[in-house]
């Protein structure tokens, strides 16, 4: 049959790639076809990176297409399975570990630079946990490697080909409308283009911006589901000398505090050292903000910036954390007119909104340039609030200037992958011939366990697969 495949993918991240390239190594006589609804990554152009306004694409080029918000991120791997996600919930941390290793050797095939940080200078990283502990935050060692935001796409654009190489049928600019599902199995997959492919495995490898489409999806076919944590703050921004120390002898360095008012968790996550605030464009024009680092030093700026972002968990009646990070973004979007909101520390302190006047007397200059100065306390409930200016003054204990006034605090940045879809060591879901994987099913929070899973699921095809064969 001319449309029947032996697994078909539904996404193009980290996930779905080295799923598909496991699937290939081991078989290239398997067909595989890979539908995302995105542009292929040499098609992925950002207009705003020339006009420095966005244009509004549809669908964004900067969250879709192949490789996902991966290709333009800053490309770190964390290679701890403590970061990143739930897999060793799942597989076990030695398991998860040997998986991270496995496609990190990937990466290293197709590029990435072989230097790692985190993994020398015990002196210094002792320094910095000393001071961690004394303003009672939990530092997380993770060794980084970091690909960088150019570098990414080219190591990504490299895979692109070789899949295509292997024979992997790529469809870009394709949406999956519906997963067809028979007497309680998944057997196939509906185009917005009004074209049915049937497989014998589905995955669902949607990302963070696919999050809500497969959430639907999971609702309208009674797949199990647990209502995942919600993560909601800011994308913080100050002076590279600020971070120095830290920036220096972990690149990343991964905070964790649990706030002394109302015990909840705050952590710092995606630093970039010498990056760029950016913003990245969902569904129906929702705004929320980011950050990335180049790799060339032609693209360094003289400024840092990371997330901090406040876990909350929720109990029923409450069941839909993905809307509850949209409603906080779509009011920010609604006071700057589309655009991320950036106010300074000082002025969120004393509870006032920053004006452009006062935007210019800072040493620090805002990177990104379509920021709209304004109030964040008219976004955030005021215990998301409290939660952010506790831990920034807990991080001025370890990197002393954190909690200047002039430090800028960007608005809002918010994570979808709080949907977190039931599955078992097989990443099969409660529908036979489903299974989901990475940041969209709430499995991954990030590049490298994404890739891991990928990897892990393809073996778990694979070897289903020679049972039935037997």
């Amino acid at each position: 049959m001319k449309n029947q495949y032996d697994v078909i993918i539904v996404g193009a991240g980290p996930g779905g790639i080295f799923c598909a390239y496991e699937l290939m190594e081991k078989r290239r006589d398997l067909k595989v076809l890979m539908i995302e609804k995105g542009r292929s990554i040499e098609k992925r152009n950002c207009p705003k990176r020339v006009t420095n306004r966005c244009v509004g694409c549809n669908p964004c080029a900067i969250t879709t297409g192949f490789a996902g918000a991966g290709a333009f991120s800053d490309g770190k791997l964390s290679l701890s399975p403590d970061v990143g996600g739930n897999l060793p919930d799942i597989l076990g941390y030695d398991e998860t570990l040997q998986l991270i290793g496995e496609s990190d050797s990937i990466y290293l095939k197709f590029g990435a630079d072989e230097k790692v940080y985190g993994i020398d200078k015990q002196n210094e990283i002792r320094e910095i946990r000393r001071k961690a502990i004394n303003a009672n935050l939990k530092l997380i060692e993770c060794p980084i490697r970091h690909l960088g935001t150019e570098e990414g796409y080219r190591i990504y654009s490299s895979l692109q080909t070789h899949l295509e190489q292997q024979g992997v049928t790529l469809m870009f600019n394709t949406m999956v409308n519906e997963i067809i599902i028979e007497d309680g199995f998944a057997t196939g997959v509906i185009t917005d283009k009004g074209e049915t492919f049937y497989g014998n495995e589905i995955i669902s490898a949607v990302g963070r911006e696919g999050a809500e489409w497969f959430c639907k999806v999971c609702e309208d076919q009674g797949i199990e589901t647990r209502v995942g944590t919600v993560d909601v703050g800011v994308r913080v921004e100050v002076r590279d000398e600020v971070m120095q120390f830290l920036n220096e002898n972990l690149y990343e360095a991964k905070l964790v505090y649990h706030t002394p008012t109302f015990d909840d968790k705050v952590r710092t996550f995606c630093t970039n050292p010498s990056g760029e605030v950016a913003s990245e464009y969902y569904e129906n024009g929702l705004a929320v903000v980011n950050g990335h680092a180049y790799k060339s030093k032609d693209h360094k700026t003289n400024n840092t910036n990371f997330a901090l972002l406040v876990s909350k968990n929720f109990t029923k009646p409450f069941h839909t954390p993905i809307e509850y990070g949209k409603q906080i973004a779509q009011l920010s979007n609604m006071l700057c007119g589309g655009r991320i909101l950036v106010q300074t520390y000082g002025d969120f302190k004393r509870g006032r909104r920053t004006t452009e006047e006062r935007l210019c007397r800072n040493n620090l200059i805002p990177t990104l340039k379509d920021a709209v100065p304004g109030d964040l306390s008219l976004v955030f409930p005021h215990r998301i609030m409290v939660d952010i200016v506790e831990m920034i003054e807990a991080l001025d204990k370890v990197t002393p200037g954190i909690a200047a006034d002039e430090t800028l605090m960007y608005g809002v940045e918010v994570k979808f992958y709080s949907n977190k879809v039931v599955v078992n060591k097989d990443f099969e879901t409660s529908i036979q011939g489903l299974r989901a994987i990475g940041d969209g099913a709430g499995v991954t929070r990030g590049l490298q366990q994404a890739s891991a899973n990928g990897i892990s699921v393809a073996r778990s095809i694979l070897t289903k697969m020679e049972q039935e064969n037997r």
